[in-house]
């Protein structure tokens, strides 16, 4: 558990939805007054391009990087500020003219301590994710997937919308037990995408998830849909969900 001297930054890639989505999971686990969340407003490969296309990202300071790109002189100084550390939630969003798995693997597996250069929760296919229950518990979400049809139409954020509990996300996972439940179900269809079962309440490996989402995803055109920013309730402290059925890892 961290201390209440933590500042935690949370890097979100839109302005609504996901700010919202990252505004409930905090204030329903009454640790939203150590986070500050900061809208990025535009996509995962964007990022890419300014870290990683023609530079060593080694050698790259995240919080300059937000910096020299936000053009309010007033949001300028949330990134002078000292952070514990650095999230960073993004969509999947492989119906983007600049997809490239290498690229979105190369981030995942640079982007994996928080406290260093931050962590990289992706959501597959995008943050709609954890709204795309028709109950909870949703006994056919193990199984729920999106197509390169669907994403590429643009329909797949309208299923959602149709196919959500009461067709409005203000319903949804309204409370800390229902969010639990979302949890879980997130955490045990991630353990069952990379062939691992878990009795514990613990994180998989974010790297094995992106290797299969996008091997799948180029080979069979598909990919499941799943939520991981919800991971990150689990690792900031699992004690938080321990009314969700699981035990917690010793």
């Amino acid at each position: 558990m961290r201390d209440d001297k933590t500042k935690i930054l949370i890097l979100v890639e839109g302005k609504k939805t996901d700010v919202r989505l990252m505004q409930r999971l905090l204030m329903l686990y009454g640790i939203d007054h150590k986070h500050e969340i900061v809208s990025y407003n535009t996509s995962i490969y964007t990022l890419y391009n300014e870290m990683f296309r023609d530079n060593d990202p080694e050698y790259y300071d995240i919080l300059q990087v937000l910096k020299e790109r936000e053009k309010d002189e007033n949001r300028k100084r949330i990134f002078d500020e000292e952070y514990s550390d650095i999230l960073l939630i993004f969509d999947f969003d492989p119906q983007d003219v600049q997809y490239d798995k290498d690229k979105i693997i190369q981030m995942q597996e640079f982007f994996t301590e928080s406290s260093d250069m931050g962590k990289l929760y992706i959501n597959y296919p995008m943050v709609e994710a954890f709204y795309h229950m028709k109950s909870i518990p949703d006994d056919e979400y193990m199984l729920r997937i999106t197509t390169k049809e669907e994403l590429k139409s643009g329909g797949y954020k309208k299923r959602v919308h149709v196919e959500t509990i009461g067709s409005d996300y203000k319903k949804f996972a309204a409370n800390r037990t229902e969010c639990n439940i979302v949890i879980k179900q997130n955490l045990e269809k991630a353990f069952h995408i990379i062939g691992m079962k878990s009795s514990n309440i613990e994180t998989p490996s974010l790297n094995e998830i992106i290797e299969f989402q996008t091997n799948i995803y180029e080979r069979e055109n598909w990919l499941y849909v799943l939520c991981t920013c919800v991971f990150y309730i689990v690792d900031y402290n699992p004690e938080l969900i321990v009314d969700a059925g699981i035990k917690v890892k010793a």
